[in-house]
C-alpha cells in the first residue's frame, strides 16, 4: 500500500488497476515516448506539451514516464541520457519511488479535488488548484533539477482554471515542464492549446489492450477468451475494454453500436429501453461504457471533420465537450442517467443530419 491510500480519494483511481504514478510499463506510444526523449535528450525541450487521446490509451501513464525520467536524469547532457532509447526508469529509483508516493518535491498534480464535506470529488479543477501552480514553479527546484506538472485532465478545468494557467504558461520558469492530458484537445482554449506541442496518441492495438489487460487485477477474473472479445472491441482504449468486462459488456456494446449506425434516425422504442437500462441501481460500469462510445462516435468524427477542415467543427467539439461534463456530473452528483441517454442520442442525431 503506498502512502496515498491513506490520504482523501483521487479522482483517477480505478479499483482494480494500478495508478500511472505507479504503473512502469508502457504499452503502445513508442513514437510518441521517442518524441518525447528526442527533446529531452537534445536539451530543447519544449515547456508545454499537450498530450491527447481517448480515454484509456496512456496519456497518464506517458506523462508520469516522463516525469520519472526528467527528475531522475538532471541533466540532459550527461551520457546516461544519450544511451537511453526509451523513457522507463527503474522502480527502485529514489524518484521512481517517489512519485509514486506523490512525494516528489519537484512534481505537482492538478487534478479534480475531493470535497470532504459533500464526500464527493469536484466537478472540475478550479482556479485555486491552479493557483497552486504558480507557487510550485515560483520557488527553486526542490533538488536543483527539473519541475514537472501534471494536469489531469486539462478537460476539467474551468474557465477561471484555464485562465490562470495561461499565465503560467505565457512566461514559463526555466527548467519547467507542463503535461497537460486531454481527451477532447479541440475543447480547450485557444490560447492554452497554442502554447503547447501537441503530441497525440493513437488507440492501442487489440494485441497492446490485450497485454495491459493481462497485467491488471480488475481482469484477473476473466479467461483469455473475454479479455480478447473486450480488447478486440474496445477501439483500443484500457477503460473501455475494463466496461466492457463489467455486466454483459459485449451485448451492450452491439446495443450501442447499433443505436449509433443508424443515426440519423432514431429507434425510439430501443433507445428508451437503453435508457431504462442504464438508469438501473448497478449499472454505472455499464453507463460508462455508453459514455466512452459516444465519446468515441464523436472523437472519430471531430478527426475527420479537423482533416475535412468541416464548418461544424466547433459544433462536434463543443457537443463532445457538453456530453463529457454532463457525464461527469451525473457520476459526481448521482443525478438520473435516463434523461442523459435520451438528449445524448437525440443530439447526436441532430448532428448526423447536418
Amino acid at each position: 500500500m503506498s502512502d496515498a491510500d491513506n490520504g482523501p480519494p483521487e479522482s483517477d483511481r480505478r479499483e482494480g488497476v494500478r495508478r500511472p504514478r505507479e504503473t512502469l510499463d508502457l504499452f503502445g506510444h513508442g513514437r510518441a515516448e521517442a518524441e518525447l526523449l528526442a527533446a529531452f535528450a537534445s536539451d530543447r525541450m519544449h515547456h508545454a506539451w499537450l498530450i491527447s487521446g481517448a480515454e484509456g490509451v496512456g496519456k497518464a501513464t506517458l506523462a508520469y514516464r516522463l516525469a520519472r525520467f526528467a527528475l531522475a536524469h538532471p541533466d540532459p547532457s550527461a551520457p546516461e541520457v544519450a544511451a537511453a532509447r526509451g523513457l522507463a526508469v527503474p522502480g527502485d529509483h529514489p524518484a521512481a519511488r517517489r512519485i509514486a508516493r506523490l512525494a516528489h518535491p519537484d512534481l505537482l498534480v492538478l487534478r479534480r479535488g475531493w470535497n470532504a464535506d459533500r464526500k464527493a470529488f469536484y466537478g472540475e479543477i478550479r482556479v485555486d488548484d491552479v493557483r497552486r501552480a504558480t507557487g510550485f514553479f515560483g520557488a527553486t527546484a526542490g533538488e536543483g533539477g527539473w519541475r514537472v506538472a501534471i494536469v489531469d485532465a486539462a478537460d476539467d478545468m474551468n474557465g477561471a482554471a484555464a485562465n490562470a494557467l495561461l499565465k503560467v504558461l505565457e512566461e514559463p520558469p526555466p527548467r519547467a515542464i507542463f503535461l497537460l492530458l486531454s481527451a477532447a484537445p479541440r475543447s480547450l482554449p485557444a490560447p492554452v492549446r497554442s502554447r503547447c506541442r501537441a503530441l497525440a496518441l493513437s488507440p492501442l492495438s487489440a494485441a497492446e489492450t490485450f497485454g495491459v489487460l493481462k497485467g491488471l487485477e480488475a481482469a484477473e477474473e476473466h479467461d483469455d477468451e473475454a479479455l480478447r472479445l473486450a480488447a478486440d472491441l474496445s477501439e483500443g482504449s484500457v477503460a473501455q475494454a475494463l466496461n466492457l468486462l463489467a455486466g454483459d459488456g459485449a451485448a451492450l456494446h452491439g446495443t450501442v453500436r447499433a443505436l449509433l449506425g443508424k443515426l440519423p434516425a432514431v429507434d425510439v422504442k430501443a433507445a428508451h429501453a437503453l435508457a431504462d437500462d442504464l438508469a438501473k441501481r448497478g449499472s454505472e460500469e455499464r453507463f460508462r461504457l455508453f459514455v466512452g462510445l459516444v465519446s468515441d462516435w464523436l472523437h472519430e468524427r471531430v478527426r475527420a471533420g479537423a482533416a475535412a477542415r468541416e464548418p461544424r467543427l466547433a459544433r462536434l467539439a463543443e457537443v463532445w465537450e457538453k456530453t463529457a461534463r454532463a457525464a461527469r456530473d451525473i457520476e459526481i452528483y448521482n443525478l438520473d442517467r435516463r434523461p442523459f441517454v435520451l438528449e445524448t442520442l437525440s443530439e447526436l442525431a441532430g448532428l448526423a443530419r447536418r
